[in-house]
């Protein structure tokens, strides 16, 4: 079957979801309704992958259900209620203390063994702590504790709850890429006891819906890529076309942002063959002038670069030239120098990197690391993603990305991190000795495993950042704070089964698949 037969499927009357929706926004909105089953409700919404729809109706809901005394009453007894509750209000960007849950503890300080009788509230505790701060103990001990009992309960429980739960165990709610979670989710509900089916209907039209603008919206960018002529001409680089739109759809899948995520998947696809660039087919004189001609932005440099260095430059300069000038006419702001700005300093360590590379050098862990959260891309993605998808662009904005604000780094090194935890090994074999496993066992003289465990929890610190500044930043716009993290979850998925852009592999592509191309989400 091609991609375009694909498009050719029938696609859900919008007019059948409005329906749906208004109808979800009713119990939402409804005084009728027990605050407690609201909650739930928000939940479900969440995991279905509905979140997007009913972003004022959750926010008014969850203002009544954070000054409600039954839902305070109950939280008293019951560590399923508590859980939803600090969960969703945090994730909603409520100031809301861990400090709910020292109710559940003995007189040891220890959470209650008759905890364990809970099944889903226990598990509801393990996906709240993902929601920490750094420093917030009582989640710590709530992961560690919820963790164990819940390994122990498999093999006990319900088959259906015994997926969920190791479902979460691999990786939890909050690190989860959206698109595939709400698949997942579509289909556990499906056999769910008591399910809604009405919300249920509504999240299968809407995933349905959504595939489809995606689609379309490869198609588009499939035409891009066949016009720009990279596959054909640098025979050395990666032809990842499908997995930069997977990763373009990981940070922002919703309708609205068709434009923001096609132009990602073209940055993406730039990302990746400059990369290879850098790291596989120039020599180092030639990346030192293609990096001057990046930070120079002068079109006249082509005639210093090597034929294929020629048609690569040229791509770039004309794929963001035009981005700004969209930009520029659209909104009447003048962000070349900002786009510009983040490529030079990307080319500028791709380069620092590939001289690691030719020298053999193995930096110290700190030097690799605030240069490679960096040279993760990540930061790039971001500013990129903030003026392709704002209408509101402002000038603290602008002047926040000349020193790449806390808000890019966390994601960024959660990206850069998960990368090397993916690839070292194959990168070892093959004598780059530049990713933090390699650094960080260099200079501590400590096992890959002991690196590793390091690195995993590096990983975790950096969550925890990330959740404390999405709460906290005043700066950007709830969307644009939601593609943050989104690259976090990207990232995660991206590698959690080995490099998905060097080497996908078999889970990767039906990952790929099952969100974009083949079957839509059957009633």
């Amino acid at each position: 079957m091609s991609l375009g037969d694909n498009i050719e499927m029938e696609v859900p009357k919008e007019s059948n979801i409005k329906k749906l929706e208004e109808a979800v926004k009713y119990m939402l909105d409804d005084e009728g309704t027990q605050p407690l089953e609201i909650l739930q409700l928000i939940d479900d919404i969440q995991h279905l992958g509905l979140g997007y729809r009913f972003r004022e109706s959750t926010k008014c809901a969850l203002n009544k259900i954070e000054c409600s005394e039954k839902v305070r009453e109950k939280m008293h007894d019951s560590i399923h209620t508590c859980s939803l509750y600090f969960t969703h209000l945090r994730q909603h960007g409520y100031e809301v203390s861990a400090d709910i849950f020292e109710n559940f503890k003995d007189h040891n300080g220890n959470f209650k063994a008759s905890l364990s009788q809970d099944v889903m509230g226990m598990l509801s505790l393990y996906e709240a702590s993902h929601f920490a701060y750094k420093g917030e103990k009582i989640l710590d001990e709530a992961r560690k504790f919820t963790s164990t009992k819940l390994k122990e309960m498999l093999g006990k429980i319900d088959m259906e709850i015994g997926a969920q739960v190791r479902h979460a165990l691999e990786i939890p709610f909050q690190c989860r890429m959206q698109r595939l979670e709400a698949r997942w989710n579509i289909e556990a509900y499906n056999k769910k006891d008591g399910a809604n089916q009405l919300l249920l209907k509504l999240a299968i039209l809407d995933f349905n819906m959504v595939q489809s603008m995606l689609q379309r919206d490869l198609q588009q960018v499939s035409c891009w890529w066949k016009d720009v002529g990279l596959a054909n001409k640098l025979g050395f680089a990666r032809d990842r076309l499908m997995e930069s739109f997977f990763w373009s759809v990981g940070m922002v899948f919703e309708p609205e942002f068709s434009e923001c995520r096609k132009g990602l998947t073209k940055v993406a696809k730039l990302i990746t063959i400059i990369d290879d660039v850098y790291d596989v087919y120039g020599s180092l004189e030639e990346l030192e002038q293609f990096t001057d001609a990046v930070e120079r932005w002068d079109i006249n440099a082509l005639q210093h670069l090597p034929n294929y260095m020629k048609i690569c430059f040229l791509a770039l300069y004309n794929t963001v030239n035009n981005m700004a000038y969209d930009v520029l006419k659209e909104q009447g702001h003048v962000i070349l120098p900002q786009l510009t700005k983040v490529w030079a300093d990307l080319c500028k360590l791709f380069l620092k990197e590939a001289k690691w590379s030719y020298s053999n050098h193995i930096p110290k862990f700190e030097e690799y690391l605030s240069n490679g959260w960096i040279s993760s891309s990540g930061p790039l993605l971001l500013v990129h993603a903030y003026f392709l998808m704002s209408q509101n662009i402002t000038n603290e904005a602008l002047q926040s990305f000349n020193t790449y604000p806390s808000l890019l780094r966390f994601p960024s090194t959660i990206f850069r991190l998960s990368n090397d935890l993916s690839s070292s090994k194959a990168e070892i074999e093959r004598g780059e000795t530049a990713n933090a496993i390699s650094c960080y066992m260099h200079e501590n003289g400590v096992s890959e495993e002991v690196a590793r465990e390091y690195i995993t929890n590096l990983i975790d610190e950096n969550w925890k950042m990330m959740n404390k500044e999405l709460v906290s930043n005043s700066l950007f716009d709830k969307s644009f704070l939601e593609i943050t993290v989104n690259l976090a979850r990207i990232a995660q998925c991206h590698y959690q089964y080995g490099n998905a852009h060097s080497d996908p592999n078999d889970v990767t592509r039906n990952r790929v698949l099952s969100c974009l191309l083949l079957e839509s989400v059957m009633n």
